[in-house]
C-alpha cells in the first residue's frame, strides 16, 4: 500500500491558504497549512513525506529564502512556487535553485491539482528509492557479519538471499554458537519486510503464563502491545522454539493458520537444543513443525568450516587487540594446526572467547594460544574429540593465513612481503589469486 503524501501550503494570506487547501482536499490530498515559512520549517525536514506549495512574497522569510532552506534540508523535496503578476523572472530563478514548478496568480485549480499529483508521485518514488538503498545497506551490513569463504558459508549466504525473498516461515537449526540469531536478522534485512519490525523473544526465558501474555496478551494497562501485534507486517523471531509448551504451540499454530497465505507476519523459529539423539521435529508437534519448516536452514558447525577458523580467529584477535590497545598474538604453525583440529563445541561463540583471552595473554606476556586450546580441551572433558582433516587442508589454510597476516602487517607492500616470506613475485601473485587475496584490501 502506497504511503499517503502530504501537501504543505505556505502562504501569509489566510484566504489563499484555505482556498488552496480546500480545493486539494476535495481532490483527495492530505493538506497542512502554515502562515509563515518559519512555522513550516518546524515540521518539514529531510525525508518529510510530502510536497510543498509556497508563495514567493511573504513577510519575514520570503519564498526564495524558504526554498533555499528546504533544498539544504532535502534537495529531493518537490516545491511548487506561487507567484504574483510580474514575478515570473523570480519564479524562473526559483526553479534554477531547485523548485519543481511554479503557478502564476490567478491560477487554474485543475493545473494546481495536476502539479500536486505529479509532485507527490515524484516524492513517493524518491522516498521509496531512499528506503530501498537503506534496506540494501542494512542487509549488506548484516550479511557482512557472516564471515567466511568456505563452501558451507558460501551456501549459507546464498540460502539467506534466496529465502529472504520468500514469503514462507523459516526454521533455523544448528549447534549452539553457530550464529542462528544473526542469520534470522539477515533473512529479515534482505527481504521485503526489511522496513518493518523485527521482534525477537526467547521462548525459554519465561514461564508459560508470562510468555503467553507477552506473545498474545492481554497486557497490563499502559503496557506495550502483544508481540504478535508489535511484529505485525514484519518478522517475529521465536528463539528456543523447542521450549514452547504444547498449549503455546497450539496457539502459535492458530496464529499462523489465521494469517492465511501469504502471511502478513513472517515467523522465523530458532531451535537451540532438541536434545541428544533427537531432532527439532521430535521437539515440536507435527502440524506446527511442518508449518514452520516450510523453509529450513541448517547452520554448519565451525569444525566443518576449514580455513574460516583461522580467518575468524585473526579477525576477532585484531578487533580485541584494537579494543585493548595492544598487539594481536602471532599464530605459529603448530597453533594454526591446533585451531583447525579443535572440535569447537561452542562454535563461533567459543572461538571469540578464545581470541579475546589470547589477546589478553599476549598483552601480559604470559601463556600461548596452544595453552588456551589445551585448557579448552580439558574443560570440555572426554566428549571433546577432534575430527581429522586432510593434510592438504591444514597446509593451505596456514599458508593463506600467513600471507594474509604478512600483507596486513606490511600494509600491502609487496616487496616487503616477498622478502619476509622468501617468495618471488610470480609465486606470491599466484598464491594470492588462489586464496582470493587482493593487495587493495591491505592499503
Amino acid at each position: 500500500m502506497a504511503r499517503m503524501m502530504k501537501v504543505a501550503i505556505v502562504d501569509d494570506e489566510e484566504d489563499m491558504r484555505q482556498s488552496v487547501s480546500q480545493w486539494l482536499a476535495l481532490s483527495g490530498f492530505d493538506t497542512e497549512t502554515y502562515a509563515s515559512a518559519e512555522d513550516a520549517l518546524k515540521v518539514i525536514g529531510a525525508d518529510w513525506p510530502g510536497v510543498v506549495i509556497s508563495d514567493i512574497r511573504m513577510p519575514g522569510m520570503d519564498g526564495m529564502a524558504f526554498l533555499k532552506r528546504l533544498m539544504s534540508l532535502d534537495s529531493g523535496l518537490p516545491v511548487i512556487m506561487i507567484t504574483g503578476h510580474g514575478d515570473v523572472p523570480m519564479a524562473v530563478e526559483a526553479m534554477r535553485m531547485g523548485a519543481m514548478d511554479f503557478m502564476e496568480k490567478p491560477f487554474n485549480p485543475d493545473r494546481m491539482t495536476e502539479l500536486a499529483k505529479r509532485a507527490t508521485q515524484v516524492r513517493r518514488m524518491t522516498l521509496d528509492n531512499r528506503a530501498l538503498r537503506r534496506d540494501l545497506a542494512e542487509g549488506a551490513q548484516v550479511m557482512g557479519k557472516l564471515i567466511g569463504t568456505s563452501p558451507a558459508m558460501e551456501r549459507l549466504r546464498e540460502d539467506i538471499l534466496d529465502l529472504g525473498q520468500a514469503d514462507g516461515h523459516v526454521l533455523i537449526d544448528g549447534e549452539t554458537g553457530t550464529g542462528k540469531t544473526l542469520v534470522a536478522h539477515a533473512l529479515h534485512a534482505v527481504g521485503p519486510r526489511a522496513t518493518k519490525k523485527f521482534v525477537v523473544v526467547s521462548c525459554a526465558a519465561f514461564s508459560e503464563d508470562v510468555l503467553a501474555a507477552k506473545l498474545f496478551g492481554p497486557v497490563d494497562e499502559g503496557g506495550t502491545l502483544p508481540l504478535v501485534e508489535e511484529a505485525r507486517g514484519g518478522t517475529l523471531c521465536l528463539e528456543d522454539v523447542e521450549a514452547l509448551s504444547q498449549g503455546l504451540q497450539a496457539r502459535v499454530l492458530t496464529f499462523i493458520n489465521d494469517q492465511g497465505t501469504p502471511a502478513e507476519t513472517r515467523i522465523i523459529a530458532i531451535c537451540n537444543d532438541h536434545g541428544e539423539g533427537r531432532t527439532v521435529e521430535d521437539a515440536l508437534r507435527p502440524d506446527l513443525y511442518y508449518r514452520l519448516a516450510a523453509l529450513k536452514i541448517m547452520l554448519p558447525p565451525l569444525r566443518q568450516r576449514g580455513e574460516d577458523i583461522l580467518m575468524l580467529f585473526n579477525r576477532m584477535a585484531e578487533q580485541f587487540a584494537e579494543e585493548y590497545g595492544c598487539d594481536a598474538p602471532e599464530v605459529t604453525a603448530q597453533e594454526a594446526a591446533q585451531l583447525l583440529q579443535a572440535p569447537w563445541p561452542g562454535n563461533v561463540r567459543q572461538l571469540i572467547n578464545v581470541a579475546e583471552r589470547a589477546v589478553l595473554q599476549n598483552r601480559r606476556g604470559t601463556g600461548s594460544i596452544a595453552s588456551l586450546l589445551m585448557a579448552e580441551n580439558e574443560d570440555a572433558g572426554p566428549a571433546m574429540t577432534t575430527e581429522g582433516k586432510p593434510l592438504k587442508e591444514y597446509v593451505e589454510s596456514f599458508e593463506k593465513m600467513l600471507i594474509d597476516n604478512t600483507m596486513r602487517r606490511h600494509r600491502g607492500a609487496i616487496t616487503a612481503v616477498m622478502d619476509e616470506l622468501c617468495l618471488p613475485r610470480r609465486t606470491l601473485n599466484e598464491k594470492m589469486a588462489k586464496y582470493g587475496l587482493s593487495r587493495g584490501d591491505y592499503l
